[in-house]
């Protein structure tokens, strides 16, 4: 299982996550199963690119993504990927994943998105 973390920079477990889900510097994914690490430059049309931060999660095999928050339209998109959505996560990419395991983090619905991102 793989789980993506919006993410500062490129210090896998232990990078900070970033509080602005769009416009993360990088994603890290984590395989769960295998404790592979990668990080992923947002190359997203937030970040000047192409497509969306769900599509090209999605596109690198994400069951799962842990963000602080993020809005209606994201979650709906991954929703729409089959990747399952939480929010609450703070502190590292570690930290965000034993939360999560640990059923710290609440599952993303469009009444707790945040609400600076509702179009």
């Amino acid at each position: 299982m793989k789980v993506a973390v919006p993410t500062m920079g490129d210090k896998g477990l232990e990078e900070l996550i970033c509080a602005h889900f769009g416009r993360a510097e990088t994603f890290t994914i984590v395989d769960i199963d295998s404790g592979d690490v990668e990080v992923l430059k947002n190359t997203s049309e937030h970040m000047g690119g192409t497509g969306l931060p769900p599509e090209l999660i999605s596109a690198r095999g994400a069951h799962v993504m842990l963000a602080g928050g993020l809005g209606p339209k994201a979650v709906k998109m991954f929703e729409g990927f089959g990747i399952e959505v939480f929010i609450g996560a703070t502190g590292t990419v570690r930290d965000a994943i034993a939360d999560w395991k640990e059923g710290y983090l609440e599952e993303a619905t469009d009444e707790n998105a945040c609400r600076e991102h509702r179009h």
